[in-house]
């Protein structure tokens, strides 16, 4: 049985090979994300056993990573908040500021329980999960186009079942088409925000591995947007919650096409960690 230093060495070379940077530490974060442990985990505990399952596991992972795939599809899994999800190239890689849009949900419900949350766009479940794990909601519903990318959600709902607070049902449809007689509490979504335009400016990492239909809307990458802000109208309860993670560059175009439906009142523009204007929030007004 090799341990942790020799498989480390054996995975530097192969990175090292293909000119992937800093690739000592790469293959430490491989090992580590295999194991689920913190990145200093492999180099304070080079002498421990690497079972031979393991091993394969990370000298396929180098060589995806050697191929240019992203860490988290190279190791097949992906941290988000308290979760480690279960990724591969059928599903967008959770990102780290989508966790503030977790935060501005549970925020702005101010500890209040029950209801119906959706996550459009669920991916895998990333959001959707978070939310029943960390909410007080009666049920919290994942819709995707993607078949695919259902199918991944679907195993992260078995690999996190034992932290679910609510009942977690994943829907196949378009935005909030399969939910459309669902009275909803908290509409929440990462939609697709790129144009087409634009995926020349993408990093070869995102362009090349992670799905079109999770990247990509027409219309200057609002088309998507500009739908899910109207169905969502039609499904919010009155003083409903709809939170959406926004180009931010786009950001006030979005925060201006919310605000121009009336149905909609407090639509505002909240920053990001890095002080982009990343999210808008809006609340359904009193049926009329």
């Amino acid at each position: 049985m090799s341990d942790v230093a020799l498989i480390v060495d054996e995975l530097t070379e192969v990175l090292r090979a293909h000119d992937v940077a800093e690739p000592v530490q790469e293959a430490r974060e491989i090992i580590a994300a295999l194991y689920d442990v913190p990145r200093f985990w492999p180099l304070a505990n080079a002498a421990a056993p690497v079972e031979e399952a393991i091993a394969e596991r990370a000298r396929r992972a180098a060589a995806m990573r050697a191929r240019g795939a992203p860490l988290a599809y190279a190791v097949g899994r992906a941290n988000f908040r308290h979760l480690t999800l279960d990724v591969d190239e059928r599903v967008l890689i959770p990102r780290q500021e989508t966790e503030l849009l977790v935060d501005l949900v549970l925020d702005a419900l101010g500890g209040r329980a029950g209801g119906v949350a959706v996550d459009v766009g669920t991916g895998s479940g990333a959001i959707a999960l978070a939310l029943a794990t960390e909410g007080s909601f009666s049920r919290v519903y994942g819709v995707d186009i993607s078949r695919d990318a259902l199918a991944v959600a679907r195993q992260n709902v078995e690999l996190t079942r034992h932290l679910h607070r609510a009942p977690v049902d994943l829907v196949h449809g378009s935005l909030l088409a399969p939910l459309s007689d669902v009275p909803a509490r908290v509409v929440a979504s990462n939609p697709p925000y790129i144009s087409y335009e634009e995926s020349g400016a993408l990093p070869a990492s995102v362009r090349d591995w992670e799905p079109a239909v999770a990247l990509f809307s027409g219309g200057d990458g609002l088309s998507v947007t500009t739908r899910l802000v109207r169905e969502a109208a039609d499904v919010l309860e009155p003083d409903g919650l709809l939170v959406l993670e926004v180009d931010a560059r786009r950001a006030s175009l979005v925060a201006d096409l919310v605000g121009r439906d009336r149905r909609y009142s407090d639509v505002r523009v909240q920053l990001d960690l890095t002080g982009r204007e990343r999210f808008v929030l809006a609340r359904r007004q009193e049926r009329g």
